[in-house]
């Protein structure tokens, strides 16, 4: 018989931002997922604090609508009901300094687990964290999940980290990467270092290069306002894509423990090649979509989307980056990411230096390398793609063709959300998959010079039509070098 899941010790969450977008669209349905995989303990409390003056009962039917909208057949009743009856609501004005006192009541004496979730705009991160600090609610078994970005810049991030770590020891400070929770990234480090078949040649003597996509066919949608003083290199390169590109990069740890791990990530954060005034023109393209057609119908620009007759943010970025060290001197890692792209995906292709000599008869392009594609999202999966004979008599036909691994046809279920595993990893103190100060703060010494060159510069964001694969200088960046984008990612 299976061993059932393991379920962890009674705890309390406080999710500030309760009632916000990410609240209701990721964080209660993926608790609500592990309600009924029986994984929570008695008594377990989920809270939500935010400034809306709700009862209860009506948190609790705000919470039952947004979750039914991301199964896809209605829960077990008894579940559900379980899982809303652990559901309860503070109203907590942290600007005006109002309900933490209803708050600190609610939850009561010093006796449990304790985990605050920051589901906020970053600029409350500060006052949330000295308010726990100050009304004795950062107890010795509490810990503090905070959302990115953190900060805007190297010196916003070290002002932040510095203000949540005068109230909570960095063991207890749990940055979330939702990325980093998902199974096909948890499967580059298995795929890396539970097989003997790639990890000799991962390395610049057999890859030739590295892609990491992350395409998005929606706008900025509601985001507008934080999306204006973001764009996409805070809000997807600083942090997601620099996160894969170092589980790509990294060296082997010692173990899985957090700091083992986190030691290897930083080690490829500090080399990365830097990119400021000097070469910023040739190593990155930033853009911003037009008015086109994605997702089948016409679709507004930007800045209709934001209501601004013009704007310097950026929606669209492409970069090649240098990892400064023996195993990746000479291989060059392109990323890009963009919004009203014409698919949504995200992974990493790995692609592989071709035969040093052909002995089959082929086109004038040669035979393709082999290629290795771990697929993020959607239908997250493996693919390796390999040279094999077309079979039937007569002539050697060869084929470009994939050995295809998909989780959800391998294991025959779904996978999990990320935030699951995130959550309960939070909940036991495990920050293996969460950043490290000095990482986020590493990553943030690489962007910012790049922010920087792009100020000096002058330069608007490339156009780029909605529904097309961003600024033509995107191509030309990886073509410059004799390479193109992936498109077997189907």
């Amino acid at each position: 018989m299976a061993p059932g899941p393991v379920k962890v010790e009674p705890f309390d969450l406080v999710v500030f931002g309760g009632t916000g977008d990410l609240a209701f669209r990721k964080l209660y349905p993926a608790l609500l997922h592990r309600e009924m995989g029986d994984q929570f303990s008695e008594p377990t409390r989920i809270i939500g604090a935010s400034r809306r003056p709700l009862d209860r009962d009506a948190f609790q039917a705000s919470v039952k609508e947004a979750v039914a909208k991301s199964l896809p057949q209605p829960p077990d009743a008894d579940r559900l009901e379980r899982f809303l009856n652990r559901l309860d609501y503070v109203a907590v004005d942290v600007g005006a300094e109002k309900g933490w006192e209803a708050l600190k009541a609610k939850l009561g004496p010093d006796d449990r687990t304790r985990a605050y979730y920051l589901a906020t705009g970053p600029d409350l991160f500060v006052p949330v964290a000295k308010h726990l600090g100050s009304e004795g609610l950062a107890t010795p078994r509490s810990r503090i999940i905070v959302e990115k970005p953190i900060g805007r810049d190297g010196a916003g991030a070290a002002a932040i980290n510095n203000a949540i770590g005068a109230v909570f020891p960095e063991t207890a400070i749990f940055r979330i990467d939702h990325y980093l929770g998902k199974e096909s990234v948890q499967n580059l480090m298995a795929l890396r270092f539970a097989n003997t078949l790639l990890e000799p040649i991962w390395n610049n003597a057999h890859i030739d290069h590295v892609q990491i996509t992350v395409a998005e066919t929606l706008g900025v949608e509601q985001r507008g306002p934080y999306y204006e003083q973001a764009g996409a290199l805070r809000d997807m390169v600083q942090n997601h894509m620099l996160q894969l590109l170092c589980l790509v990069a990294m060296e082997p740890p010692f173990s899985l423990q957090a700091d083992s791990l986190r030691d290897e990530k930083l080690k490829v954060l500090k080399s990365l090649v830097p990119i400021n005034a000097d070469n910023a023109a040739a190593s990155t393209v930033r853009g911003q979509y037009r008015a086109g057609f994605s997702e089948g119908g016409a679709a507004a620009s930007y800045l209709q989307d934001i209501g601004k007759e013009a704007s310097d943010t950026e929606t669209f970025v492409a970069l090649r980056i240098g990892v400064a060290n023996w195993r990746w001197a000479g291989v060059p890692f392109y990323l890009r990411t963009g919004k009203r792209l014409p698919e949504r995906f995200s992974e990493i292709s790995v692609s592989f230096r071709p035969v040093p000599h052909a002995i089959f008869e082929s086109d004038s392009k040669g035979i393709p390398a082999n290629r290795l594609i771990i697929r993020v999202q959607p239908d997250e999966g493996i693919k390796l793609w390999l040279m094999i004979k077309e079979p039937g008599p007569g002539a050697m036909r060869l084929q470009h063709v994939p050995l295809d691994m998909s989780f959800a046809k391998t294991f025959h279920k779904p996978t999990a959300d990320a935030y699951e595993r995130l959550l309960m990893d939070a909940i036991r103190g495990n920050p293996a998959l969460f950043m490290r100060r000095d990482e986020v703060e590493a990553a943030w010494r690489f962007i910012d010079p790049i922010r920087d060159a792009w100020s000096r510069s002058n330069e608007p964001p490339r156009p780029y039509a909605a529904g097309s694969w961003g600024p033509a200088a995107a191509i030309a960046l990886i073509e410059r070098d004799g390479r193109t984008w992936n498109e077997e990612h189907e």
